[in-house]
């Protein structure tokens, strides 16, 4: 019996819904390990925005399921995320940020017309600064946002697409309008 077919019937179709998101071509996504004692079953997704060598964001989208439900979750299925990106110290010291960075979050969801209940998070600022060996560094100022919730229904595919997006507006991505397609930025020439 092959390890797909051992699934739960709900869990095989939320990873096949999850298979139809549609994500913007600067966004890198990648299974990796998801967290074993959570949930009987899950899968977790890494995310990063990486242009001309640097990093602008990166992520994890972790799908649970407990066939036996959750009474914390208030259903058999719970989404847990994380975002984080390096920000420009002007904007990173606004004491507003947090309530900014969960907006984004909010705003994406019920955009992408997500249904879900229980959602819940906490956005956290990161001062980091050098010093000995390293104090020649520049401060730098992350964002981080943990946020989860419980999907209503049996679309996943919308959960994952509000969340990519969240990622590329932590990156500073620009939004892209319904039915437009950005080519991909290219790297600077270098001439020899």
């Amino acid at each position: 019996m092959s390890q797909l077919s051992s699934l739960p019937a709900e869990f095989q179709a939320a990873l096949a819904s999850m298979r139809s998101a549609r994500t913007r071509s600067e966004l890198s996504l990648a299974e990796v390990p998801a967290p074993a004692r959570l949930a009987p079953y899950g899968v977790a997704l890494g995310a990063e925005i990486v242009m001309a060598g640097e990093e602008l964001a990166t992520g994890r989208f972790i799908l649970l399921h407990d066939p036996q439900g959750s009474q914390l979750w208030g259903g058999t299925f719970r989404v847990v995320t994380y975002v984080r990106a390096q920000l420009e110290p002007d904007l990173g010291n606004d004491s507003l940020l947090g309530n900014v960075a969960w907006a984004w979050l909010m705003e994406s969801l019920d955009g992408h017309r997500v249904r879900y209940s229980n959602a819940g998070g906490t956005a956290t600022r990161i001062l980091s600064e050098s010093h000995g060996a390293l104090a020649a560094r520049p401060d730098a100022i992350d964002l981080e946002l943990r946020a989860s919730w419980t999907p209503v229904g049996d679309s996943f595919a919308p959960h994952l697409e509000a969340w990519s997006h969240v990622v590329c507006t932590f990156a500073g991505l620009p939004p892209v309008p319904e039915g437009v397609t950005f080519l991909p930025r290219r790297a600077p020439r270098q001439d020899h």
